[in-house]
Formats: C-alpha cells, structure tokens, sequence
C-alpha cells in the first residue's frame, strides 16, 4: 500500500511533521516520510509518532538505521551506529587482505563488522559485546553475513583459536569522557547504554584495554582500528606506540571522523613483546 492510500489528506503529513517539529527534531520532514513509510496503519504511525516525540532515536523507533547504504537491525538500548564509522569500515577494508579474519569488538548492533565482510566479500567475521541486548541485535545483522556474535568483556569470549590469526580488529569503544555524558544529545544519553558511551575520566580507558590486549589476538602484519575524538588522537596514539603498534591517524571532514590505526611488526616481538600499561 502506497503513501497516498495510507494518507490520502495531506493534513495527514503535515500533521506528523508539526508534531516531530515541535518536538525539536530538525529534519522534522524527512523523519515523517520514513515513519509514514514504515507505518502500517494510522494507529501505528501515531505510536511510532509518540514514541519519537518523547525522545527515542529515530532509529530505535523504525527499528532500523542505514549504515554505508544498507539497513541494519538495531533495537532499543542499542547503541546507534553513526554516520562517521563509514570513515572506520572504510579504513578497515582498505587494509583487509584476501578472505580476512576480522573482529569486532563493543560491536553493538553489528554493523561495523558486517559493513567490512559485506565489502570485501569473504572472510571470517567475529563480533563481540558485553550488553546481552547489543548481542541479539548483532546476531540480526552479523549472521546473515556468515559471521558469528559472542557476549562478553572485549576479548574474553572470543575463540581461543583466533589468538595470532586476527588481520583486522576493529572497536568502536566508548569514548565520551564520564564528564561529558550529561552534554551529549537527550537521545543518546537516556536512551543507549551508558557502557557505551562512558569511557571513563578521560574518555580513553576501554580504548587503553583493546590496545593492551590486541597483541595476543592480532596476526603478523594486522591492524587495530580505533574510533577516537581529534582531541584525544595524541593520547590514543600513545597507547597504541607503547604496545609496539606503528600508529597513524586518520582524519575525515566531512563525517568528522578521526581513527587511529595500529599495525603489528609482521617480523620480531612485535606488540607480544611491548610493555604493559
């Protein structure tokens, strides 16, 4: 059914971006053309209406978010994929050799590791999250793509088998300094995990744990990618030197996106034989 049999009164649509506008939500229109699309009937586009209204990310309301042009599950207390990880999974296919194995770890909904399979077309894909409820999401989105979800702290529940073999390790951890969580937009703060968002005092603390635990699980040559802010690059960038990781960062304007990326030596101790934090 289309649309305009749905909503026949062009009242209707106004009526919903009136609400969505009053509500504070600056693409008023665009968000009613995707909930009128996704509503099957009038009842359910006014619950849907309301939901949005009182808060909920548009994206937990549809039940879906578009990440590098494909819609990804993602149910409600889970942490909404951003526009600015593209710049991440960009990245991490950039670097993937043939068939690669990937993890994904704090992978939330899953779409940041299905992006990098889906893109270089074969590989093994293992994706990580502590919340049980950002892994029922993942499970939606990573499995169709042949990989496998796993529920725990970063790298407790990966396979043992992949310690060595890994070529791209992925984190898009918390990263919002435990000051600043009250600054962030009403929608993230009440309504996704705070496990992630908070990274502690600094904002870098599970960002110090990936890097710390990276040297057992990466293979010879492979790389940690780590979504950071331009202001706590330095300090990422520290982290990952004192680990024995060749370190460089990249830098998106246009999804204002920053990424630190970690290579391991493929020949000597490499980040096995970096000290410990």
């Amino acid at each position: 059914m289309s649309v305009f049999e749905l909503y026949p009164s062009p009242s209707s649509v106004s009526s919903v971006v009136s609400a969505l506008r009053s509500a504070g939500c600056v693409f008023a229109e665009d968000e009613a053309d995707l909930l009128i699309a996704a509503a099957r009937d009038h009842r359910e586009l006014a619950a849907m209406v309301e939901r949005r209204v009182l808060g909920l990310p548009l994206e937990h309301v549809l039940g879906w978010a578009e990440f590098r042009g494909v819609r990804v599950a993602v149910d409600p207390g889970v942490f909404v994929p951003r526009r600015r990880s593209e710049f991440l999974v960009g990245r991490a296919v950039v670097l993937a050799p043939p068939r690669p194995v990937v993890v994904d770890l704090c992978c939330g909904s899953g779409a940041l590791g299905a992006a990098v399979l889906r893109a270089v077309g074969a590989g093994e894909l293992h994706a990580a999250d502590i919340e049980p409820a950002a892994v029922r999401c993942a499970r939606r989105n990573v499995e169709p793509v042949g990989g496998r979800v796993h529920q725990g702290d970063l790298y407790d529940p990966l396979p043992p088998a992949l310690a060595g073999r890994v070529d791209v390790l992925i984190a898009n951890a918390p990263y919002v300094p435990t000051g600043e969580i009250g600054l962030l937009p009403p929608e993230a703060r009440d309504f996704e995990p705070l496990v992630a968002l908070d990274g502690g005092a600094d904002g870098l603390d599970i960002q110090r744990r990936v890097t710390a635990g990276a040297g057992r699980w990466l293979a010879p040559g492979g790389s940690l990618l780590i979504e950071t802010s331009e202001r706590q690059a330095p300090e990422t960038v520290a982290a990952f030197t004192r680990h024995g990781l060749e370190a460089q960062v990249a830098v998106c304007e246009d999804l204002d996106a920053t990424v630190v990326i970690g290579t391991r030596a493929r020949h000597g101790a490499g980040v096995e034989g970096a000290r410990a934090d």
